[in-house]
């Protein structure tokens, strides 16, 4: 029975060190907290008139996200009912070199379709919370209950100034903190 035991110990230890890292390069992918009090999402979202593409406008800055210049997402309905996400930008430039990452997503019961879980790696989900929109779909503001990312989202890579002027107050509305919010080039 002691072999089994000391068999065990490096694998033990191999298992603690694997999840400390894992965690330790999730905390160096999260950013400062810029609203300790994020809300509920405002309205209730038609999943079918939110799909399609999006293009950044701003966002709380994110290891992950690092150096991204002209951000979309692009949204679809999946035969099985999910949603498939597929996340794209140039690292460092507007022309720079296009990375992309794909992803699924689903909507949270009970939650007027306003929350959704996201997943770009297995069966890791985050939050995705639409905290806000435009009654016609042409703008929405993303966050979730950490409040240490926020994502500001149209349908044009370059909102009219009443758009942005209305995202700004928004967002701020919404008591998120405007200094850490990194505007997205197109």
């Amino acid at each position: 029975m002691p072999a089994t035991s000391s068999r065990l110990i490096p694998v033990s230890l191999a298992l603690v060190g694997g999840a400390l890292l894992l965690a330790g390069c999730a905390a160096m992918q999260r950013g400062p907290v810029g609203n300790k009090a994020v809300p509920e999402p405002a309205k209730s979202v038609e999943l079918d008139r939110y799909l399609g593409r999006w293009f950044e406008y701003g966002r709380y800055e994110a290891g992950f996200q690092k150096g991204c210049e002209a951000v979309t997402a692009e949204y679809a309905l999946r035969p099985d009912g999910a949603v498939s996400v597929l996340n794209s930008c140039h690292k460092g430039a507007v022309d720079g070199k296009l990375s992309r990452a794909e992803g699924k997503a689903k909507v949270v019961e009970n939650s007027r379709g306003a929350k959704l879980k996201v997943s770009f790696f297995g069966p890791f989900y985050g939050d995705y919370w639409v905290l806000d929109h435009a009654d016609d779909y042409s703008w929405s503001i993303v966050g979730e209950p950490s409040g240490r990312y926020l994502w500001m989202l149209t349908r044009t890579p370059k909102p009219d100034e009443r758009t942005t002027a209305l995202l700004k107050a928004r967002v701020q509305d919404l008591g998120y903190d405007w200094s850490l919010v990194r505007l997205t080039k197109h």
